[in-house]
């Protein structure tokens, strides 16, 4: 398979008057994988996906394709296939048109167009679906002409820009997983862009964090949501519980006054936060351990069917949350005094 794709961005800088969009970002991404902009609404991952695209000029900084320097080529020229979150489809077309377009502008003879849709409309699994009109069809299906035509030029990069946020969860789920799969057949390098942590969990290579014009971390999904690299990371992927303390120097932390060994990170002295998720907490019923606990009362319990949650009042702000199977679950009730362990292993310090 001929793996093309290969992007990296230098110094991106996109101002646009006094607001800095982002704010210098620096960026290797490798070829043939999938790739998710996470973040919250504005913290620039669209400005810098269409100056990816072209559809932005960088204020400053470069952007570079196969080691190509294109910052400064046009978009139609930019070997870019991209999916809107509007998906832009044109209404007076019907799917086949739609699909096609590209190829005609290009002009691409009659028999190859015909060829390339209908190959195009088996692999985005409408088979037989292109004299319908767009307006015949469901948001799935208007979702999946939009990623056949753009990948019609076989595009060296795909670009997806929130594509599935306006469709409901199931179907949404269902996408995730269809894109995923078909990007895999491909081997195109592509990026989305989410503020949907499960979305980027499930379909990614690799997680790109932004916040605030700037990379938080980038890593793969499970290395970002079990090792994050700041407060921001560990509070915006998934829930954590954040406890701050104070290191020693010498890999202890003492935490509300009691001994915690961390997962590394506690070498510096002074004021720490520590990140532990709730499925790593773990319930005491009776007993206080030595180590890496708290003791606290039951504030709340809630029963999921697939997982209870326990919240934990243990006089450090925000209620600890300790999340586990029902095989797992330590009963107790709202109002009882226990203890939460912090395995040491899961106790990873977010800042210093």
């Amino acid at each position: 398979m001929d793996v093309r794709g290969g992007l990296r961005l230098e110094g991106l800088v996109k101002r646009f008057d006094d607001v800095t969009a982002v704010a210098g970002v620096d960026l290797e991404l490798p070829p043939g994988k999938l790739i998710s902009f996470l973040g919250p609404s504005g913290c620039g991952k669209t400005t810098m996906l269409r100056m990816i695209a072209g559809l932005e000029r960088p204020t400053e900084g470069r952007v570079f394709l196969d080691e190509e320097d294109i910052t400064d080529r046009p978009a139609y020229t930019r070997d870019i296939g991209m999916v809107f979150q509007s998906l832009a489809l044109f209404p007076h077309l019907n799917v086949a048109g739609n699909i096609g377009y590209g190829l005609r502008i290009r002009g691409t003879e009659k028999d190859r167009i015909t060829s390339r849709v209908r190959e195009l409309l088996d692999l985005v699994s409408l088979e037989g679906m292109g004299d319908r009109r767009i307006q015949q069809l469901s948001g799935g299906q208007r979702q999946r002409v939009a990623t056949a035509r753009a990948l019609a030029l076989e595009p060296r990069l795909f670009l997806l820009d929130e594509p599935l946020s306006a469709l409901d969860a199931n179907l949404r789920e269902q996408l995730q997983v269809e894109l995923r799969l078909l990007q895999q057949q491909l081997g195109i390098t592509t990026i989305i862009v989410t503020h949907d942590q499960r979305e980027a969990m499930t379909m990614s290579d690799l997680v790109v964090v932004m916040n605030a014009g700037r990379i938080e971390q980038v890593g793969p999904p499970l290395e970002v949501y079990r090792r994050p690299g700041s407060p921001f990371v560990a509070g915006f992927i998934g829930r954590t519980n954040l406890l701050v303390g104070e290191a020693s120097g010498d890999g202890s932390v003492a935490v509300a006054g009691r001994p915690f060994d961390v997962a590394g990170g506690a070498n510096a002295t002074g004021e720490v936060s520590i990140s532990v998720r709730p499925e790593a907490a773990q319930l005491v019923a009776d007993g206080m351990p030595e180590r890496n606990a708290l003791p606290g009362s039951v504030v709340f319990v809630r029963d999921l069917g697939e997982l209870f949650e326990c919240f934990v009042d243990c006089g450090i702000g925000e209620h600890v949350i300790v999340a586990g199977s029902p095989r797992d679950w330590v009963p107790v009730e709202q109002g009882a005094a226990v203890a939460v362990r912090f395995p040491a292993e899961d106790c990873v310090v977010v800042s210093t």
